[in-house]
């Protein structure tokens, strides 16, 4: 991955310090930040990365930042750190999508096991992105005419009744059904319907 930057978001100076030191060590760059709002502050990192965040900040908790992250369009993988570990905030860490929660004193091995597995989880997450997007490219090259063909042929439906769908023959419902195929790079059905459920046309939207 390019550009990975550790962010490190804690109020306490000495932790943010030392967790700063020690991703540096492991080689990991590494910002910190005393605030969501300061590190929010900061130009908008594109770039590959992962939060390390306190749980509880006297402006913003770490988990009341998700949602601010969010509108400010970031999709960082988070490793919460607390010095109150309960299973509530527990909870509430791993459903708001958190890689791992680590208690204070956060252990060197824990924390650099989380941030690498938090950056894998995102380079996983950036692949297959970018795989959507291809797809997404794909239908957009797409004429209005094939697009329908598009959603008739993942719904299961054969050039006969397609034809009969859009008022028009058969021959031309195979042309139209060859381009799809040629312009979505899908070789077979099965791969055709793979790549409209990668852009969200589920079985109920299919005609």
């Amino acid at each position: 991955m390019d550009e990975i930057i550790v962010f490190v978001v804690d109020d306490d100076a000495s932790v943010r310090k030392s967790l700063g030191r020690l991703l540096r060590t492991a080689g990991y760059p590494t910002e910190t930040f005393a605030s969501v709002p300061d590190f929010l502050s900061r130009e908008h990192h594109c770039g590959a990365g992962c939060l390390v965040m306190d749980v509880r900040m006297p402006e913003v908790s770490g988990l009341e930042a998700g949602e601010k992250l969010s509108q400010a369009n970031y999709r960082l993988p988070t490793v919460f750190i607390s010095g109150y570990a309960d299973v509530p905030s527990s909870v509430r860490a791993m459903k708001s999508g958190a890689v791992d929660f680590l208690s204070k004193p956060v252990g060197e091995d824990d924390l650099l096991a989380a941030v690498r597995t938090a950056l894998d989880r995102q380079q996983l997450q950036r692949r297959i992105q970018a795989e959507v997007d291809k797809v997404r490219q794909r239908v957009a090259s797409l004429t209005p005419r094939e697009q329908e063909v598009l959603h008739h042929v993942v719904a299961g439906q054969l050039n006969k009744q397609i034809a009969a769908s859009l008022g028009v023959g058969e021959k031309t419902i195979k042309v139209h059904r060859a381009r799809v195929m040629q312009k979505m790079q899908t070789p077979t059905l099965a791969d055709l319907v793979r790549a409209a459920e990668r852009v969200g046309i589920p079985e109920a939207d299919r005609l």
